[in-house]
């Protein structure tokens, strides 16, 4: 079945406004595994008092909500991001404020009137079926000299919270994710992102990788907040599943976990995050 991009992004805003709440009380309101990163972003991009910022993909607002604290009054922000429900947690998370705004809209088709200090996108770019027209967009709408940061998880075998799951998930139900979809790691090394982001003209590209770790308790814990965190279609997936399929599956996540597992039965995962940091030149 041919990729259909627009069907694409109408199945993943339906899964973030499903799991959005979720997603906020268990990762981004916490800063803790690959959400440390989320002060480095920021912390990369010198951002300064008086500064307007967008912030792409913002989700819940995690980004934003470091962000306000540097541009001060005389700064701007503006949130983006598909889900109305995301939006929603992040009004309430970061409060009202009149240098502070959000707005549901799509990261390749965006328009402002008014160019950016700096526009950041954490965890999202390789969400974008086109990350070149995404790219491109922030690129317009960047000032000469404007500062561009981005956050993707690194390659699979290092992020290996998700490749547990996902490499035993996908040997019983093959099309877990739809066929065509944007491999979600294919920004996971340094030069896989330097390259893309260069490729849209962006220049004074720099990565840096960071190894965070993340505790998710004892492998109970782990499988079972799967389940729960899961978004509606991928549970109907694995429901699908019969008694014995279901059991095999969980003791090959048993068994790909091994290596991660401590003595005293609980789980440490490392879990890289790669940082970008680039220039608008034009």
């Amino acid at each position: 079945m041919k990729f259909n991009p627009t069907d694409y992004k109408k199945r993943n805003i339906t899964i973030w406004n499903e799991v959005a709440s979720r997603y906020h009380k268990r990762w981004a309101s916490i800063s803790q595994g690959p959400f440390a990163s989320t002060s480095k972003l920021v912390q990369l991009l010198d951002i300064k008092k008086g500064d307007r910022v967008f912030d792409l993909a913002c989700g819940t607002g995690v980004v934003t909500k470091k962000i306000i604290q540097k541009v001060g009054g005389s700064g701007f922000i503006i949130g983006g991001d598909t889900s109305v429900k995301a939006i929603k947690i992040a009004k309430k998370w970061n409060g009202k404020k009149l240098n502070l705004d959000f707005v549901n809209l799509d990261a390749e088709t965006f328009r402002f009137s008014k160019k950016f200090d700096v526009i950041t996108c954490q965890y999202a770019l390789f969400f974008f079926p086109n990350a070149q027209k995404a790219l491109k967009n922030m690129k317009k709408h960047l000032k000469k000299e404007g500062k561009l940061g981005i956050t993707v998880h690194g390659g699979a075998q290092k992020v290996p919270f998700f490749s547990s799951i996902f490499d035993a998930v996908t040997e019983f139900i093959p099309d877990y994710v739809p066929p065509g979809s944007p491999d979600l790691d294919r920004f996971g090394t340094k030069k896989a992102l330097n390259k893309e982001v260069k490729k849209a003209g962006f220049s004074k590209i720099n990565v840096q990788d960071f190894n965070f770790n993340f505790n998710p308790g004892k492998f109970e814990n782990y499988w079972q907040n799967y389940l729960k965190y899961l978004a509606k279609p991928l549970k109907e997936k694995l429901d699908a599943l019969d008694k014995k399929q279901r059991k095999d599956l969980k003791n090959m996540v048993r068994e790909n976990v091994k290596s991660f597992t401590q003595n005293d039965g609980t789980i440490k995962f490392p879990w890289e995050v790669l940082i970008l940091t680039a220039k608008n030149k034009d």
